[in-house]
């Protein structure tokens, strides 16, 4: 037996099963396995939601690769983009307690110039920055607001696109890592503590943006394959101690990547969904007014169909709508997409796979075909 056919059939062996309330079908498990073969995924964590309620929660394969440790649905991953979802629901709460407006211009919010120098008269708003239509890119990088200062970057303004802001959409890093000083300046607390207390607690969320905060234990390892091997990417979980104890609010905000950053496992993940599909309540707890969170959801750009951190799309699923997000570092490949009307919704996340089948920028093949073997087996049954 060749070592990938080895590997192979340990990671269909080393596998946990919280719960299943729904039946299967025959080759439900075979039918899964192959998928995850054919892509190599180092492990894959999957919760589907239907009728509001988890209906299926699995994980496959390893969260330490080295010491083949299995993999739980509660092992936290960095689920890197899904991340500006609970940034944008932070910044909402405020929009709803009156302390700043979606229409905002959001040089005054952010305490310094976002102007598209190609368009100085015209206004970047809160609303173009959370929805990627603010004409920014990430040319220069994203872990500092340097990169938008004239006195310190001489290349600045190729920061800016040649459209007018509000006119076309480029996914942009950058926009999420300034909501989140945006979030410290208006609210005063520094960011990861706020996500923490108005959105992480009520929700009873064991999750965070702060590494030293969380049981490392719990980390899922990442992994990218280079030259035929797959090696963990221990960057993804790098502490901040020392930058954290220098820390200014407002300006050192990329430290926490309100971008990228937030650390999860997909049995909480799937919980925030649900308060998301429910339209911003949980049980009896609201995050946000049903007005906000369906905001959010609202595709705004032409080309993307890309809201308030959320985004609309017909193309996951055929013949179903759906909102959502994904996200992808350091190996990892996360998914979050949902049906609000029809009340079901899939968590998908892998820390590491063969990476060299992205179908459309967004999705990974591996990905779609996890989800729409899921549909099939929990969802369309």
């Amino acid at each position: 037996m060749n070592i990938l056919k080895t590997y192979t059939l340990l990671i269909f062996m080393v596998f946990t099963m919280i719960g299943s309330s729904y039946a299967q079908s025959p080759t439900f498990e075979e039918d899964l396995q192959q998928i995850i073969q054919k892509h190599e995924a180092v492990g894959l964590a999957i919760v589907v939601v239907k009728n509001g309620k988890p209906v299926f929660e699995k994980a496959y394969g390893y969260k330490d690769l080295e010491k083949k440790t299995a993999l739980s649905t509660q092992d936290l991953f960095r689920i890197a983009s899904i991340s500006k979802s609970f940034s944008s629901t932070a910044i909402m709460q405020l929009v709803e307690q009156g302390k700043i407006s979606l229409d905002d211009d959001f040089s005054d919010l952010v305490g310094f110039n976002v102007r598209n120098p190609k368009f100085p008269n015209t206004k970047i708003t809160l609303e173009m920055v959370l929805s990627h239509r603010s004409s920014l890119n990430d040319s220069n990088g994203y872990f500092t607001f340097d990169v938008l200062d004239s006195t310190k970057n001489p290349n600045w303004a190729k920061s800016y696109n040649n459209y007018e802001p509000g006119t076309g959409y480029e996914y942009c890093n950058l926009n999420f890592n300034m909501v989140g000083a945006v979030l410290e300046r208006i609210s005063n607390i520094r960011f990861d503590n706020y996500i923490e207390q108005q959105v992480l607690a009520p929700l009873q969320l064991q999750a965070g943006y702060c590494v030293d905060s969380l049981d490392q234990s719990r980390f899922a390892k990442l992994y990218v394959k280079t030259t035929g091997v797959f090696k963990e990417q221990p960057s993804a979980y790098n502490p901040r101690s020392e930058e954290i104890r220098n820390y200014t609010m407002g300006v050192s905000t990329p430290v926490f990547s309100p971008t990228g950053g937030l650390k999860i496992s997909a049995k909480d993940l799937s919980t925030y969904m649900m308060m998301h599909m429910n339209y911003g309540k949980l049980g009896k707890v609201r995050i946000l007014k049903a007005k906000s969170s369906k905001r959010m959801q609202k595709g705004l750009s032409a080309k993307e169909h890309y809201g308030l951190a959320l985004l609309e799309t017909n193309d996951l699923i055929t013949g179903e709508h759906l909102i959502g997000h994904t996200g992808s570092a350091y190996g990892l490949y996360s998914n979050m997409f949902f049906e609000p009307k029809k009340k079901f919704g899939f968590i998908v996340i892998t820390n590491g796979c063969v990476p060299n089948l992205v179908e459309d920028g967004q999705t990974l093949k591996f990905s779609k075909e996890v989800i729409n073997l899921l549909y099939k087996n929990y969802i369309k049954r």
